[in-house]
Protein backbone atom coordinates (compact mmCIF):
# COMPACT_ATOMS: atom_id res chain seq x y z
CA UNK A 1 0.00 0.00 0.00
CA UNK A 2 1.83 3.58 -1.01
CA UNK A 3 1.28 6.52 0.66
CA UNK A 4 0.75 9.40 -0.86
CA UNK A 5 2.95 12.41 -0.55
CA UNK A 6 1.26 15.20 1.26
CA UNK A 7 3.64 18.48 1.05
CA UNK A 8 1.56 20.72 3.05
CA UNK A 9 1.44 18.03 6.07
CA UNK A 10 5.29 17.68 5.70
CA UNK A 11 5.82 21.37 5.90
CA UNK A 12 3.33 21.82 9.01
CA UNK A 13 5.21 18.42 10.47
CA UNK A 14 8.97 20.29 9.64
CA UNK A 15 7.67 23.52 10.90
CA UNK A 16 5.92 22.40 14.40
CA UNK A 17 9.02 20.44 14.83
CA UNK A 18 11.33 23.16 14.64
CA UNK A 19 9.14 25.20 17.12
CA UNK A 20 7.96 27.76 14.27
CA UNK A 21 4.56 29.15 14.47
CA UNK A 22 2.57 29.61 11.43
CA UNK A 23 2.91 33.40 12.07
CA UNK A 24 7.00 33.72 12.00
CA UNK A 25 6.85 31.37 8.46
CA UNK A 26 3.96 33.85 7.39
CA UNK A 27 6.93 36.88 8.22
CA UNK A 28 9.77 35.06 6.48
CA UNK A 29 8.27 34.26 3.62
CA UNK A 30 7.16 38.17 2.97
CA UNK A 31 4.54 40.55 3.22
CA UNK A 32 2.40 38.63 0.82
CA UNK A 33 2.06 36.05 3.42
CA UNK A 34 -0.11 35.79 6.54
CA UNK A 35 -0.85 33.00 9.17
CA UNK A 36 -4.14 32.19 6.86
CA UNK A 37 -2.11 31.42 4.29
CA UNK A 38 0.06 29.46 5.79
CA UNK A 39 -2.33 27.81 6.69
CA UNK A 40 -4.01 27.07 3.53
CA UNK A 41 -0.58 26.07 2.56
CA UNK A 42 -0.63 23.33 4.85
CA UNK A 43 -3.42 21.83 3.60
CA UNK A 44 -2.10 21.18 -0.05
CA UNK A 45 -1.44 18.14 -1.54
CA UNK A 46 1.17 19.83 -3.83
CA UNK A 47 3.45 23.06 -3.58
CA UNK A 48 4.57 24.16 -6.58
CA UNK A 49 8.63 23.87 -6.57
CA UNK A 50 9.64 27.85 -6.32
CA UNK A 51 7.49 28.50 -3.13
CA UNK A 52 8.77 24.93 -1.85
CA UNK A 53 12.25 25.92 -2.67
CA UNK A 54 11.41 29.22 -0.64
CA UNK A 55 10.24 27.72 2.55
CA UNK A 56 13.11 25.02 2.42
CA UNK A 57 15.67 27.83 2.84
CA UNK A 58 13.50 29.49 5.78
CA UNK A 59 13.14 26.28 7.37
CA UNK A 60 16.97 25.15 6.63
CA UNK A 61 15.45 21.76 5.64
CA UNK A 62 16.28 20.65 2.14
CA UNK A 63 13.59 20.28 -0.34
CA UNK A 64 13.16 16.72 -0.48
CA UNK A 65 11.75 16.44 2.23
CA UNK A 66 8.81 17.97 1.68
CA UNK A 67 8.80 16.10 -1.12
CA UNK A 68 9.61 12.43 0.22
CA UNK A 69 8.58 12.64 4.09
CA UNK A 70 9.22 9.52 5.68
CA UNK A 71 9.77 9.17 9.32
CA UNK A 72 13.23 7.93 9.78
CA UNK A 73 14.22 10.41 6.92
CA UNK A 74 12.60 12.94 8.84
CA UNK A 75 14.77 12.45 11.79
CA UNK A 76 18.07 12.38 10.28
CA UNK A 77 17.35 15.94 8.41
CA UNK A 78 15.64 17.47 11.91
CA UNK A 79 18.94 16.09 13.73
CA UNK A 80 21.14 17.18 10.51
CA UNK A 81 19.60 20.58 10.60
CA UNK A 82 19.94 21.00 14.32
CA UNK A 83 23.78 19.36 14.44
CA UNK A 84 24.52 21.85 11.82
CA UNK A 85 23.21 24.65 13.46
CA UNK A 86 24.37 24.67 17.17
CA UNK A 87 27.54 26.08 16.63
CA UNK A 88 25.65 29.53 14.93
CA UNK A 89 23.09 29.55 17.32
CA UNK A 90 25.43 29.36 20.68
CA UNK A 91 27.81 31.44 19.08
CA UNK A 92 24.88 34.64 18.20
CA UNK A 93 23.47 34.18 22.21
CA UNK A 94 27.07 34.13 23.48
CA UNK A 95 27.87 37.38 21.47
CA UNK A 96 24.11 38.72 22.47
CA UNK A 97 24.16 37.78 25.91
CA UNK A 98 27.10 37.09 27.71
CA UNK A 99 25.79 35.57 31.03
CA UNK A 100 24.82 32.63 29.33
CA UNK A 101 26.49 29.75 29.74
CA UNK A 102 27.22 27.89 26.70
CA UNK A 103 27.60 24.65 28.70
CA UNK A 104 23.89 24.79 29.91
CA UNK A 105 22.74 26.11 26.42
CA UNK A 106 24.40 22.93 24.92
CA UNK A 107 22.45 21.04 27.88
CA UNK A 108 18.98 22.81 26.92
CA UNK A 109 19.60 22.10 23.07
CA UNK A 110 20.37 18.10 23.67
CA UNK A 111 17.02 18.35 25.83
CA UNK A 112 15.29 19.96 22.87
CA UNK A 113 16.80 17.46 20.61
CA UNK A 114 15.48 14.36 22.36
CA UNK A 115 12.02 15.81 22.66
CA UNK A 116 12.16 16.49 19.32
CA UNK A 117 12.94 12.56 18.26
CA UNK A 118 10.17 11.52 21.25
CA UNK A 119 7.47 13.57 19.82
CA UNK A 120 8.77 12.03 15.96
CA UNK A 121 8.56 8.31 17.61
CA UNK A 122 5.23 9.27 18.66
CA UNK A 123 4.25 10.46 15.52
CA UNK A 124 5.06 7.39 13.79
CA UNK A 125 3.57 5.38 16.69
CA UNK A 126 0.34 6.92 16.13
CA UNK A 127 0.63 6.61 12.10
CA UNK A 128 1.18 2.85 12.08
CA UNK A 129 -1.63 2.28 14.61
CA UNK A 130 -3.95 4.24 12.33
CA UNK A 131 -2.29 2.33 9.13
CA UNK A 132 -3.01 -0.84 11.03
CA UNK A 133 -6.57 0.41 11.46
CA UNK A 134 -7.23 0.89 7.99
CA UNK A 135 -5.13 -2.53 7.13
CA UNK A 136 -8.13 -4.45 9.37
Amino acid sequence: MEQKIHQGRNVKRFREMLGIKQEALAFDLGEDWNQNKISLLEQKDVIEDPLLKKISEVLKIPVEAFQNFDEQAAINIIANTINNNDNSVMHSLYIKDATINPIDKLVELHEEKIALYERMLKEKDEMMERLEKLLK
